[in-house]
């Protein structure tokens, strides 16, 4: 069998251990949704990040996203996976992940630069959850966007490990250093931020790897950052 579809089925088992891993917290543990939920969201990233290295067609990347969309979607309409949809507000967040999966493997496709799919999903991965998880705990600077709540402290908690997770990679993986790494660093993170706080339901999930990688194409188109 081709590799490349063999490890389509690993990843394939893998998500399916991890909402069966998540589904076991939830009804046998007893561990609140948000933290489950928040379990799911970092380690589906963490799992994603062996798409561009295990998967060499967008195809494989479209079958395992296109999969996992209609089994998340059915899982709302069907009241299924509680780990993941017992939330007490709207929220698509979850819909929206794997299509901006797909979206960032087809961005690093055309690059042909893994950095164009790290920095957006780790950002989402790590940096999201952070801020929810400290927001929550330390409701601390509390502000209202639109209708949805935030906090000065898990918007500071994003921006801080935003800019960590862009120092490192642009560092470890493109090579970047001096004035140009720490400039592109802040932009990241400070977008990245923003369109965290003003996002509404959920669809944080989609515009922060979506404003990640278009820094990062602007950064390419000007050259501050060499690929």
């Amino acid at each position: 069998m081709n590799p490349a579809i063999l490890n389509t089925f690993y990843l394939a088992g893998g998500f399916l251990a991890l909402f069966g891993s998540a589904e076991l917290m939830y009804h046998r543990y007893k561990v609140r949704c948000e933290v489950s939920r928040k379990y799911v969201h970092f380690a589906t990233g963490v799992i994603t990040l062996l798409f561009p290295v295990l998967l060499s067609s967008h195809w494989l990347v479209l079958l395992l996203c296109g999969s996992f969309l209609m089994i998340l979607t059915l899982s709302l309409k069907l009241n299924m996976l509680q780990s993941i949809n017992a939330i007490d507000r709207v929220s698509r967040g979850s819909i929206l992940y794997p299509i901006v999966v797909y979206l960032a493997f087809l961005v690093q496709s055309h690059y042909e630069a893994y950095i164009f799919f790290y920095i957006p999903i780790l950002i989402l991965a790590i940096s999201d959850p952070l801020a929810a998880l400290f927001g929550k705990k330390y409701p601390i600077g509390k502000y209202v966007i639109i209708k949805d709540q935030k906090t000065l402290l898990g918007s500071s908690v994003f921006f801080l490990s935003a800019f960590l997770i862009s120092l490192f990679l642009l560092m470890l993986m493109v090579g970047l250093s001096g004035p140009n790494l720490l400039l592109l660093s802040l932009v990241l993170a400070f977008g990245c931020t923003l369109s965290e706080a003003i996002s509404q339901n959920g669809y944080d999930n989609l515009s922060i790897p979506i404003v990640g990688m278009v820094l990062l194409a602007f950064a390419e188109h000007i050259d501050l950052l060499s690929i």
